[in-house]
């Protein structure tokens, strides 16, 4: 088996409350493999998301060592942090996180802009090529407002994947949307993930995690079960499912 690309041992995170410690992470153990699609799922204040900032690099564990990509996340300080958030990670949000005043394309631009390693031309060819990845090449010039809420998706997937991070971050990338556009979005992860490209999603949806390949259960603070998902569905099988639609295509 090949080195994890991710690594945490005793991971714990604790937040002071007035005089009440509250304890987010109890000790978390789970390594990430090259080319997985793994889910984490957990209900309200469980942990889920206090644990995806710190494996996103937005914050710090109290105690613990996380490992990314060789680097122990733990002992960099900000400046390196952010270049191997940049560099090695790419983030998908619920609410898409796309600036409104900037095309699709401009805002896939926005990880490479941090390199000083590319020229301006070849900062344009990635992000074309990641837009035309994710089926929205034709889009390129269209602001978010003139997008649909599965488009507005797949730019924000396309930004993800623009740097060719070892990760993929997505945190409820189909809370907003409709039942369809959700499998769209299902669909292009698990076509992305064919393609060797790691994901790690964020769901309390137990039918949406059933799309990836590895589900990790947590409640209160812990890793209480992680097991490959049964019965793996396929989005684009359950797409088929559905009645088709006179309307225009949402995504």
């Amino acid at each position: 088996m090949s080195n994890p690309i991710l690594s945490v041992r005793g991971l714990t995170k604790s937040y002071q409350m007035g005089e009440t410690t509250v304890h987010a992470l109890r000790g978390v153990d789970f390594d990430i493999y090259p080319s997985e699609f793994l889910a984490i799922s957990g209900p309200s204040g469980s942990g889920k998301s206090t644990l995806m900032n710190i494996l996103g690099c937005l914050d710090l564990p109290t105690s613990g060592k996380y490992l990314l990509d060789g680097h122990e996340v733990q002992s960099l300080d900000r400046d390196a942090l952010s270049r191997l958030r940049n560099r090695n990670l790419g983030f998908v949000f619920q609410s898409f996180n796309l600036l409104p005043r900037t095309t699709a394309l401009e805002n896939v631009e926005l990880p490479l802009l941090y390199r000083h390693d590319i020229s301006s031309a070849e900062i344009r060819e990635h992000a074309m090529q990641a837009l035309a990845a994710v089926g929205l090449a034709e889009r390129a010039g269209h602001y978010p407002n003139q997008l649909s809420g599965g488009q507005q998706q797949r730019v924000a997937i396309a930004r993800s994947m623009v740097n060719d991070p070892v990760l993929i971050l997505a945190d409820e990338p189909t809370g907003n949307l409709d039942t369809r556009t959700s499998l769209e979005i299902m669909d292009l992860f698990q076509r992305l993930n064919s393609r060797n490209i790691t994901v790690l999603l964020v769901t309390h949806e137990p039918d949406i995690a059933a799309f990836t390949g590895r589900q990790v259960f947590v409640r209160d603070g812990r890793i209480v079960r992680d097991i490959p998902t049964p019965q793996r569905l396929s989005a684009r099988a359950e797409l088929d499912k559905l009645p088709p639609t006179s309307t225009e295509e949402l995504i």
